[in-house]
Formats: C-alpha cells, structure tokens, sequence
C-alpha cells in the first residue's frame, strides 16, 4: 500500500471515530462530563505542546503527530461546545419571527464564546508553528476551523438536513436559528471556493518538485477538507448521516409518529401528556348511540 493511500485511510479513519467518540462522551450521564472535559482538556494541552514540539521536524511520524494533535485540539472544542461548557451569552431560543440582522446577532451571540475559544487557540497553533517546516497540524486545523463556519452559516441561512439529532437536549434552543430549505445562496458559493482550494492543495501535492513529506501533509489535510466537503453536500442531499456514528449515538431521538387518533388496540404512547392520552382516548372512542339505536341494543 502507498503511503498516500495509507494516509488517505488513516485521515478517514480517524474522523469517523475521533468524531463517534465526541458524540459518545456527550451522550453519557451528565455527571460524567466534568471527567470528559477534565480528560480531553488534558489531551488538548498535550496536543497543543506536540504540535509545537513536531513543527521543526520533518519526518513521517512527525506529520502524523502534527495531524492527530490537531484533531485532538478541535475535538476538545467540539466537545465543551456540545456539553454546553463553552457556548455563549444566549441559552434561549428566539421568536420565529426574528429575521435579518437582529437574527443573525443573536445566533453569533449563542456561539459566542465558542468562536472566539477557537480564534484564541487557533492564533496559538499560528504561533507556535510560525515559520516552521511542519505546518501539517496548521492546516489540518484552518481546515477544521473554515469548514464548520462554513457549515454552520449554511444552517443558519437554510439547508434540507439540519442533523438536530446531534444536537442534546440542553442545546435544542440552538435549532430556532436554523433554516430548513433546499438551497440557499451561499452553498454553491462555500462549496465552490472549497472544491477549489482542493485542487489547488491535489495539483501541488502531485508536482514532482513537492517534498515527500510536504506531500503527506497536503494528503492528510486535503482528505479532512474532502470529507468536510462531503459532509457539506450532505446537508442537501436527502441521506441521513446518523447511520456512520449509530454505534455513539445509541437510539438517537426517536421519532415519533404523527399524533393522530389511535386505534382501539393501539396502546397510548408514554410519552403523551395525560391531557393528550385523554383527546386520543376520545377520538378513538365509538360515536355515542342515538335513542332508536339504544333500543336495539337493550332488546
């Protein structure tokens, strides 16, 4: 096997579990988030120190480490933002009639904090990685950082799939700024200018004059933009992607059906109010007998 094909493989890999994993330890009890965070904000920092240890070496192990370092950073941020750790000022939904710019205020405002945890750590990775040869770590990180922007200004202007399954119960607020409809105008657009920064990172990387180990380092984050690239077609496409983490997401939110009237055999459903339990019990009900039927019935 090349080691191009390793890389492209070990990339793929390590997305789907790195992010199977983020999913998993957000969904345990919440008593154990304190020990999640505690864990990953250790991993991070180690991150953090590897990637600017590795940054003046150029061998194999090192752009692997640079990589990984950087998915353990982003998942750290990933995580703190999904256990409601690091989020923003606002923790409440708005109105559906809010629109325009107070509406766009309000999303940056649920985020906030969030955001500018990533700017803060993304300017350190800069730093640390600042003219060295070993910038493997940097991209892998910039590519993180654009494309979930990217995404989430797609949500926010309207996409068909808005993945609400990812989001837990004390994040739900977050889905009243989103928009479901099959296209918006800044979708071709950020899909666009990602396919081309694609190409242009495929074209060096396969121009006989690029260093091996530059080489490696352009498949490792070109596959991460690939697959973000995807990630974003997704979000048009009818396809679901709960399927690629069921086994981090358990059940999910289950879907229920319709609340319509249930059937004499039918058992209510739990999840219904006793008020609902109750119209459902009457819709299921006979119609009342007039006085002639009542006869009938009584000889």
């Amino acid at each position: 096997m090349s080691s191009t094909a390793l890389a492209v493989i070990f990339a793929v890999f390590i997305w789907w579990f790195s992010t199977g994993i983020v999913l998993l330890l957000n969904r345990m009890q919440k008593q154990s988030h304190r020990w999640s965070l505690l864990i990953s904000s250790g991993l991070g920092l180690a991150a953090l120190y590897a990637l600017a240890h590795t940054a003046r070496q150029t061998g194999t192990a090192a752009a692997y480490c640079a990589f990984t370092s950087a998915l353990l950073v982003w998942g750290w941020h990933e995580l703190s933002f999904l256990t409601g750790w690091i989020t923003g000022p606002r923790t409440t939904a708005i109105t559906a009639s809010m629109g325009g710019l107070p509406r766009f205020v309000q999303a940056v405002r649920a985020i906030l904090w969030h955001e500018l945890g990533i700017l803060v750590v993304g300017l350190l990775i800069v730093a640390a990685t600042w003219g060295a040869p070993n910038q493997v770590g940097t991209w892998t990180f910039l590519v993180l950082w654009c494309m979930r922007t990217s995404a989430k200004l797609n949500l926010f202007f309207g996409v068909r799939n808005l993945s609400e399954e990812f989001l837990p119960a004390h994040l739900a607020y977050l889905e009243s700024f989103f928009r479901r409809r099959a296209m918006n105008l800044f979708f071709p657009l950020s899909v666009g200018a990602a396919c081309a920064v694609l190409a242009l990172m495929v074209r060096h990387a396969l121009a006989p004059a690029t260093p091996a180990f530059e080489v490696l380092g352009l498949t490792l984050a070109g596959t991460m933009l690939a697959l973000a690239i995807v990630e974003h077609a997704m979000l048009v496409l009818p396809v679901s992607t709960t399927a690629l983490w069921r086994w981090a997401m358990g059940s999910g939110k289950a879907k229920r059906p319709p609340d319509g009237p249930a059937s004499p055999s039918e058992p209510l459903r739990p999840d219904l109010t006793e008020q609902k339990k109750n119209a459902l019990r009457a819709e299921a009900a006979p119609p009342p007998l007039d006085k002639h039927e009542q006869l009938l019935h009584a000889r």
